[in-house]
């Protein structure tokens, strides 16, 4: 899930997915590529050094052997740490630098133990995020409800095209839109839901993720409220996209179809 920035819900989005699918019975392997591991210890797995994909990267041990259970049933993780930091100068030193996540994952896909599997890339399109996209059947983006992120839109699309062009991943497909941050107190987040509506009705997904609420002022017991409604508002969302997910990808057909 790469995008141009920072704060737009990618990890969140990336990890309540995941667990979403896994509730489904969907059998789903997370891939924490983010060098600051926050999909990793937003499941609770604690960073270890050789416990990331930074090892295989460089030929050394498998995909396989970096598996992590976590407390969600169907849900794996193969967790990030600070080494993959040092991955984005060390690969692009390499020959096949925009293969090389492709071939550590091919095992992996060939087994057919997961029916999904996501990638939490790093926010910018850095080498990992390249790698990513070089490795991935479908690029879902999410995308915050304000008018300047309907720019960066148009440049991870520029880059999805420049890679299909040079033949690195021809098949690469956008395989769906994601809006998140969504207000419903403002007019400006119903019209970018809108505006992508009018520019990518296939892409665009129906479920939109709410804004958490804020802190406000006043009575305890009054932010406590906004805050539980404010939960179960994110969680029915995150429930919803997941079930838009398996019928738009066809997860419940006899072979995995979802991104790699």
């Amino acid at each position: 899930m790469p995008t141009r920035k920072a704060g737009v819900g990618k990890t969140t989005t990336a990890v309540n997915l995941a667990a979403a699918l896994a509730d489904k019975k969907i059998h789903t392997l997370l891939i924490d590529l983010d060098p600051q591991a926050n999909a990793t210890s937003a499941l609770g797995i604690e960073k270890q050094e050789g416990r990331s994909l930074y090892g295989p990267l460089h030929g050394e041990g498998s995909a396989f052997e970096m598996i992590t259970p976590t407390a969600y049933e169907h849900l794996a993780l193969i967790p990030s740490e600070e080494d993959l930091a040092a991955a984005e100068i060390e690969i692009a030193q390499s020959e096949n630098y925009l293969s090389k996540l492709r071939g550590v994952l091919e095992p992996l896909r060939a087994s057919q133990g997961y029916r999904a599997i996501i990638i939490d890339c790093p926010p910018a399109l850095g080498m990992l995020s390249m790698n990513s996209l070089a490795a991935a059947d479908f690029l879902l983006i999410t995308l915050q409800c304000e008018y300047l992120a309907l720019e960066g839109l148009g440049q991870i699309l520029k880059n999805v095209d420049r890679l299909k062009t040079a033949g690195v991943n021809p098949t690469l497909e956008v395989g769906g839109i994601v809006m998140t941050m969504f207000d419903i107190r403002t007019n400006l987040s119903r019209e970018v839901v809108e505006e992508v509506k009018k520019h990518f009705p296939e892409k665009i997904f129906g479920t939109v993720i709410p804004r958490t609420v804020p802190p406000q002022r006043g009575a305890k017991l009054r932010q406590d409220d906004l805050r539980l409604r404010s939960a179960i508002a994110r969680a029915t969302a995150y429930k919803n996209l997941a079930r838009e997910i398996i019928e738009r990808f066809g997860l419940k057909a006899p072979f995995p179809c979802a991104p790699r």
